[in-house]
């Protein structure tokens, strides 16, 4: 039975596994937090680069101090031999006598095996403690560890009338949502390990598509570009800006191998995926692709066809609009173009809003 202390000590776990943003995947966020006679004896959170998992690092703070009692750790402690040895046994041998865990292990194969081992080892076991938000902290490794493909972000600027500035007519505003909006999308893309864009939205806008938060992050911005026959002009400030083939990919489904040469000695990564039926590229072909290298998120920023594309496929799993306080009409195109016939797109739970500025932040679930 919880009480509210437990609740204020499993949100300091949660602020702890947020440190690890960027730093961890492709391994989840995980902060620990251990608590004897009702004192902080010990915190951890994890680092990919570091190994140790949370619960090793706080309990190594609590020392001696541990012996008895509370672990509060917002992700189900591991059971097996991996990188590094199997959490449990940590914990069993410091003497904690209470785990009280968020949530479990997302992987079907070793799920709830962690809490049965400690629950058969004489600790006290509580779980689903702030539950939802252990699962938010980790929704992308969940879907990554389940599926092996990334959890997809749609992000988008619209209009009062649900329109986006790329492809206008040339009066359209450069930016339709604010400052304080451009900002949060910095902070997106920092908690993300890729940015998905088309190439039309390339041609149009020229983005940078960089991490520019100035936060820490292990591996760089995965930039992805989808351009079927390889028309990315090297001069772009995608190109110019690439850092020796890390952070920019190319994918295409019919670039000549002249061109793709180009791009290579520009420092881009070029690789050939399946295309789709009605053209472009199968999205979910590429989405495999990006799961493959370890991609947990992916933002996608882009134009209405590839959000179209990415919406009727089923595969965009949230989405993050700032609606700006204007009127665009005819000068910007809608927010997803060729729908399939009939395609409801659904939100799944409720919707969450918030004022960034003079915008609106509107966040909401898709699919099942």
């Amino acid at each position: 039975m919880y009480r509210l202390h437990d609740l204020d000590y499993m949100r300091e776990a949660l602020r702890l596994a947020a440190e690890g943003t960027a730093l961890a995947s492709p391994n989840p966020r995980v902060g620990a937090v251990v608590v004897n006679h009702d004192r902080v004896v010990g915190r951890g959170w994890h680092q990919y680069e570091r190994q140790d998992h949370a619960e090793i690092i706080a309990l190594a703070e609590a020392g001696g101090e541990a012996a008895g009692g509370t672990l509060y750790i917002n992700l189900e402690p591991c059971c097996h031999q991996g990188r590094t040895g199997p959490c449990t046994e940590a914990i069993k041998a410091a003497g904690i006598a209470r785990v009280v865990g968020g949530m479990s292990d997302p992987n079907p194969a070793v799920s709830g095996g962690g809490y049965a081992a400690l629950a058969a080892a004489g600790v006290n076991v509580e779980t689903d403690c702030l539950g939802r938000e252990a699962q938010r902290m980790n929704e992308d490794f969940a879907k990554w560890i389940r599926s092996g493909l990334p959890f997809v972000t749609l992000k988008a600027a619209i209009s009062l009338d649900g329109r986006i500035a790329a492809g206008g007519s040339s009066d359209a505003p450069r930016w339709i949502s604010s400052m304080p909006s451009r900002d949060r999308v910095q902070t997106l893309r920092h908690q993300s390990d890729a940015v998905l864009t088309g190439i039309g939205t390339a041609l149009i806008d020229n983005p940078l598509l960089t991490d520019r938060s100035k936060r820490p992050r292990r591996r760089p911005l995965l930039r992805v570009v989808l351009d079927s026959h390889l028309g990315l002009p090297t001069a772009s400030q995608l190109v110019k800006s690439a850092r020796r083939k890390h952070d920019l990919l190319v994918l295409h489904s019919g670039g000549t191998p002249e061109r793709a040469t180009q791009l290579q000695k520009a420092g881009v990564r070029v690789e050939a995926v399946s295309a789709a039926t009605g053209g472009g590229l199968d999205p979910l072909a590429v989405l495999r692709k990006l799961g493959e290298e370890q991609i947990l998120s992916v933002l996608l920023e882009a134009g209405s066809r590839l959000n179209g594309a990415m919406l009727s496929a089923g595969l965009v799993d949230k989405m993050i609009l700032f609606q700006a306080p204007l009127l665009l009409g005819d000068r910007g195109w809608p927010l997803a173009s060729e729908l399939h016939d009939g395609l409801a797109v659904r939100p799944r739970g409720p919707l969450l809003a918030e004022s960034v500025g003079p915008d609106l932040m509107i966040e909401t679930y898709l699919g099942e």
